[in-house]
């Protein structure tokens, strides 16, 4: 099989909800447009917010500890959602949907997810927008993952793990299974795009959720490290050469 562009899939607010999309326009040594765009800031991580005068959001990239994330919460993982024209639509298995716009109804947000969220963590503050894309790493990468390294995956947990709890940008299949690991330091093209792949993903315990019900339903940390010695699912890579992707791009190594 020609290996093709599979799922391209954005995150508009950090580890709540995410979104399909058919095409996106790569710069280079940007980060996928809109992706990680806001995150909701807890009371632990406003001591580290230094806010720029100009529009009081925080005015450099912040660690992930500074922020709601699914490793403290697994119901988060069952969020899904994104843009609908100008306004963010969310819903939740059993907690119903809000819409919102993210610029004037973060106060309303906040009080949709404090039920999803644990009464003895760092409590949520506000919605932020700020200098950076709030993605884990500090670097401007975007994350690449392989539907037959799921397959792969899936037959040996006898699980269904699907692609959303992974929180990828771009998925690809018709690579070997974890061909991609081998990709590290090299250039891949994704139809006009050239990425440089850059490091592995390494994973947490929010991936342990299912994002169906946002319950438990693996131990994917301790999984990970028994069948293959490591916690990585994935790889990262870099925009070297911009343009725009599509689904269906062949994807060339």
């Amino acid at each position: 099989m020609t290996p093709r562009l599979a799922l391209i899939r954005r995150h508009p607010i950090k580890s709540v909800g995410g979104e399909g999309l058919d095409s996106v326009t790569l710069r280079p040594a940007r980060r996928l447009p809109g992706d990680r765009e806001w995150a909701i800031l807890t009371e632990a991580g406003e001591r580290h917010a230094v806010a720029s005068q100009a529009a009081g959001q925080p005015d450099r990239w912040l660690p992930k500890s500074c922020f709601l994330r699914g490793v403290a919460s697994l119901d988060l993982q069952a969020i899904r959602g994104g843009w609908r024209d100008d306004r963010l639509h969310l819903s939740h298995p059993r907690h119903g949907s809000i819409t919102i716009d993210p610029h004037s109804e973060g106060p309303r947000l906040i009080d949709w997810l404090c039920p999803l969220w644990p009464t003895e963590a760092p409590a949520p503050t506000r919605l932020v927008q700020g200098a950076a894309i709030w993605t884990d790493q500090k670097w401007p990468w975007l994350s690449v993952l392989s539907l037959s390294s799921l397959a792969d995956l899936e037959s040996r947990t006898g699980q269904t793990l699907g692609t959303h709890r992974w929180r990828g940008n771009l998925w690809i299949e018709g690579w070997p299974p974890f061909a991609e690991r081998e990709l590290v330091g090299h250039v891949i093209r994704v139809g006009e795009v050239e990425l440089r792949i850059t490091a592995h993903v390494g994973r947490c315990d929010a991936t342990s959720a299912d994002t169906e019900t946002g319950q438990r339903d693996i131990d994917m940390v301790q999984t990970l490290d028994r069948h293959f010695g490591h916690t990585d699912f994935g790889v990262f890579a870099e925009v070297v050469t911009g343009g725009q992707i599509r689904l269906q791009d062949q994807v060339t190594t």
